[in-house]
């Protein structure tokens, strides 16, 4: 999966989140499921994008 494909992932499931917030509630089982698959998708995108520009950094830097 591309870095841009991974992004829209991303905000389509924060706006499906939203949606289920403003429906059903900050404690419904959809929020929290929702918000724990919103989770795993901006863990993945840290660990291949950004976790990798800093190891990346520190690599170059020492």
């Amino acid at each position: 999966m591309t870095k841009e494909q991974l992004s829209m992932l991303i905000e389509k499931k924060r706006a499906q989140l939203i949606e289920i917030v403003m429906n059903e509630g900050l404690h419904s089982p959809n929020t929290i499921f929702y918000s724990q698959e919103l989770d795993t998708l901006l863990n993945k995108y840290n660990q291949n994008y950004i976790n990798r520009k800093t190891t990346t950094s520190v690599l170059t830097t020492n």
